[in-house]
């Protein structure tokens, strides 16, 4: 199957949205909350599109791997990554073929996990690319009835069930798994709330 650039109309307007500014932003504010992070961690932003939440987390770290299947996105990444504050590296992969073990301090992610089919293998792969004591941070919607999306092609999840999701995570090997709402995109047909789950290895 030829791998489609699904965003590759969406990039560059992608930022635009004050919406999906504030929704990034509120992901980011939560995570350098819950999780110590350091100037010395490497971390990689899963499905980092645009770099909207590697450019609030960037402060608190040395290092971020943008990691994402459109190159459309990461092209736009790369054009401001002089504007984030860490070192960048950008890799144009899909997640489902990229396994590289021990070689991440944390994962973050914004809205991603719902584009890919198989999560308990997907969290198992993340479980053995972060090393010893490390973490994931990974921001998704709550269960919703398919509405969230005007174009449902290459989503794969209509949100997450939270206790199922902290299932996958445990069984995959993480431990103290733990879920915060980090905001509520309002769209004229309804209000959508997104969790972030944070767990350890």
């Amino acid at each position: 199957m030829e791998n489609k650039d699904l965003f590759a109309h969406k990039s560059k307007s992608w930022d635009m949205s004050s919406r999906r500014v504030q929704n990034a932003k509120a992901i980011g504010d939560l995570i350098v909350k819950n999780i110590k992070l350091g100037k010395s961690m490497q971390v990689m932003d899963l499905g980092a599109g645009t770099g909207l939440l590697s450019y609030f987390i960037a402060p608190f770290v040395g290092k971020i791997v943008a990691v994402d299947s459109s190159p459309s996105m990461l092209k736009e990444f790369e054009s401001k990554c002089d504007e984030f504050a860490c070192k960048t590296e950008v890799k144009y992969i899909d997640i489902v073929q990229y396994d590289e073990p021990d070689s991440y301090d944390g994962v973050i992610s914004s809205m991603t996990i719902h584009h890919i089919e198989d999560i308990p293998a997907l969290l198992k792969k993340l479980n053995r690319m972060v090393k010893e004591g490390g973490f994931i941070a990974l921001a998704d919607l709550d269960s919703e009835d398919g509405s969230f999306h005007s174009d449902n092609n290459g989503v794969f999840h209509f949100g997450f069930d939270r206790h199922k999701l902290a299932e996958y995570a445990m069984e995959a090997g993480f431990s103290d798994v733990t879920f915060s709402t980090a905001s509520t995109i309002q769209k004229p047909h309804g209000d959508f709330t997104v969790f972030l789950m944070t767990a350890k290895k």
